[in-house]
């Protein structure tokens, strides 16, 4: 069973979907005891960096025993971006420091937030990315990104250039959502549910 965490930081209706469509059996963890039994791990979300302080010590140690134990772990959009150390959004709140770096502001040359379709360059062989084309477009929402860094594997330019995916190990990030963006998105869900399996 992958943990679908809900800490109010936007509806997960449409995540539920999207992953029931990718064939995942989701439960939502009402404490950090319950990821022990958790196949995989997603931390989702939308708006103000500030949201993951409800995320506290606990959550935190919960989530990184989880992942220690070999159990993938998948942030979407603000869930990409607490991966981090933090960001400039609310330099007073922490990340999970799994990836080094502080996640920036989108520089005003064009509209922000990054709203609608977008093409995500890959740089490097991804497992979240496979088999889909460099230059698949998604769906993004945001106005803060995450830096390019080692753990960057696919790449969009929108105003500057930003990891729009990352990956480290068993740890995966998008920044755009998978479950708006249509068949390249539910590919990237099902291939995390596919690092999920007992098999993988």
């Amino acid at each position: 069973m992958i943990a679908l965490i809900d800490y109010g930081a936007g509806n997960l209706t449409s995540v539920r979907k999207g992953l029931a469509a990718a064939g995942a059996a989701l439960f939502t963890p009402a404490s950090p005891d319950e990821l022990s039994r958790a196949s995989g791990v997603i931390v989702p979300g939308v708006g103000h960096f500030s949201a993951t302080s409800a995320l506290d010590e606990r959550w935190s140690r919960a989530i990184k025993d989880t992942l220690e134990r070999g159990v993938p772990l998948l942030g979407i959009c603000l869930g990409l971006q607490f991966l981090f150390d933090g960001s400039e959004e609310a330099p007073e709140n922490r990340g999970l420091s799994l990836l080094s770096g502080r996640c920036f502001r989108l520089p005003p040359a064009q509209k922000v937030p990054h709203v609608g379709w977008n093409t995500v360059e890959l740089v490097r062989p991804s497992t979240i990315l496979e088999g889909l084309a460099s230059h698949t477009a998604f769906y993004f929402t945001h106005s803060f990104a995450a830096p390019v860094t080692g753990a960057c594997v696919g790449l969009t330019i929108y105003t500057a250039p930003f990891a729009a995916v990352v990956e480290c190990g068993r740890t995966f990030g998008v920044q755009f959502h998978p479950e708006k963006s249509g068949d390249a998105g539910l590919r990237v869900l099902r291939n995390f549910v596919d690092l999920c399996s007992p098999s993988a």
